[in-house]
């Protein structure tokens, strides 16, 4: 039986994977959850997806998670009337208001605020920065005048990067609210947001959950602007795990500074325990050919290394032609670098007392203890999946094996680097339940004979508690 991977893999949903055949392969090939993009989402088509892959996991038991990722405000050119190419120098007039055809000289801006958000020496980005724009004047109502530092083609619909501005819109458009709205109304494991800016975007976000569904629905915070860099405390404090988009962030940002970015980011992911998902172009050319470029293996290797719970694949799997290869060849890149010495987890323990002060704290030596004993897994009941994601932080080499009688978060933990959960509801004394949990474990093939392993649980069992009890077990 091969190695199991701890690293989590994302697979974009689309046209590439329309059928059960495919994503049942696509799972058996290491998928653990499936993305659905709602910048290119048919709600019937969405409906269909999510059927079919709620049937597989009750079919062979995956618990495959569903992730609904928003869109948030995207900034576009409206139509071109004519095939335009700009040259450094040339000016031309971004308009708001009544959407008209685009010439050399003005271009229609869906972003009705433009003209009096942004300011004289603000940069404007094109079709993620292939062209690049700098204000010269705005007139504050409709108009505002730039000048072409670099140029190129101008084409329809692109998008609109502004790196400098303060933009007015909110981070949940219309749109996204119904999205958002729909998403919780088909139970999605997990909610992300594109360009959040600073944590009123999460509370937000958070209202809706609250407003349409009597269940916790995680919310992962999409990092692609500087602006949330910059406010990453406050933003890690309102979510439940990040996102590094790396796309429009290399836009937004010089993209010499996005590997330095992502690593800061998955520290600060790692000291809050919650997931952190590396994003965009991992496995680009594997949208055309079956195999990766060597630089792309090594970007995902990377990012395995740097602590990623979840690497993520767009346009590989959601319009590529190899929708399973590209799974199969991410998966044997995760197995063969993440039990590496060099991946370094940073072990400073619980020190702020909370009221989980205590559960924290067992979690964190469950985890030193498993690798002084060599246990071969930690167990843990949990009811509301909290010791998962501290377990998880902490990267034990042990497998983590969760048992919960909440249906609702079987799936969404799969998101979490090491995390494999198991429904359990026969709670009866502490002893009985222990033995009971050793047995699945053993059974499933996680541990043999002889074996150690680390039980946590909350006493009195029954009451389903906070975890305080710290438990070695010799496999019998």
């Amino acid at each position: 039986m091969p190695k199991r991977k701890k690293t989590k893999i994302v697979a974009t949903l689309g046209p590439a994977t329309g059928t059960k055949e495919i994503l049942k392969k696509m799972i058996e090939q290491g998928v653990d959850v499936f993305r659905i993009n709602f910048s290119h989402a048919d709600y019937e088509d969405v409906k269909e997806r999510i059927k079919m892959i709620r049937e597989l996991s009750k079919e062979f038991g995956y618990n495959t998670s569903i992730l609904a990722d928003l869109q948030g405000p995207k900034l576009r050119v409206g139509v071109m009337a004519e095939d335009v190419i700009v040259e450094p120098g040339d000016e031309i007039t971004f308009c708001t208001g009544k959407e008209f055809k685009g010439t050399s000289k003005k271009v229609y801006m869906n972003y009705q605020n433009f003209p009096r958000d942004v300011k004289a020496g603000e940069r404007i980005l094109l079709d993620d920065g292939k062209l690049m724009f700098e204000v010269i004047a705005t007139d504050g109502k409709k108009e505002v005048k730039t000048k072409v530092i670099q140029g190129g083609p101008l084409k329809s619909k692109k998008g609109v990067n502004l790196p400098n501005t303060a933009i007015s819109l909110p981070a949940l458009t219309e749109k996204d609210i119904n999205d958002a709205i729909f998403a919780i109304g088909q139970e999605v494991d997990w909610l992300a947001l594109s360009f959040v800016r600073n944590s009123q975007d999460l509370i937000d976000l958070q209202a809706i959950i609250n407003e349409h569904s009597e269940h916790k629905i995680p919310i992962i915070a999409k990092i692609e602007k500087p602006e949330a860099v910059a406010n990453i405390d406050k933003i890690v404090a309102y979510c439940d795990g990040l996102m590094v988009a790396r796309g429009d962030l290399g836009v937004e940002v010089p993209a010499e500074e996005v590997p330095l970015i992502q690593k800061q980011l998955v520290l600060r992911a790692k000291k809050a325990r919650i997931p952190v998902i590396i994003a965009t172009q991992m496995m680009e050319t594997m949208i055309t050919s079956l195999t990766p470029t060597r630089a792309e293996v090594n970007d995902v290797a990377n990012s395995v290394m740097d602590g990623a719970d979840a690497v993520m694949l767009s346009g590989e799997t959601s319009v590529g032609k190899y929708p399973v290869q590209v799974i199969e060849q991410m998966t044997k890149i995760i197995r063969s670098v993440e039990d590496s010495p060099l991946i370094t987890v940073p072990h400073s323990p619980p020190h702020i007392r909370t009221k989980r002060y205590i559960t924290k704290s067992i979690c964190y030596h469950a985890s030193h203890m498993a690798n002084e004993i060599k246990a071969k897994a930690i167990c843990t009941l949990t009811n509301s999946g909290y010791t998962a994601f501290q377990i998880s932080a902490w990267r034990p080499d042990s497998d983590i094996l969760v048992f919960t009688s909440n249906y609702r978060i079987l799936s969404q933990l799969n998101l979490l680097w090491g995390v494999k959960a198991f429904f359990y509801d026969k709670f009866v004394s502490t002893d009985d339940t222990v033995e009971d949990v050793n047995r699945i474990a053993k059974e499933k093939g996680f541990v043999k004979k002889n074996d150690m392993l680390i039980n946590l649980a909350a006493m009195p069992i029954t009451d389903k508690g906070m975890v305080n009890t710290l438990r070695v077990s010799l496999i019998e």
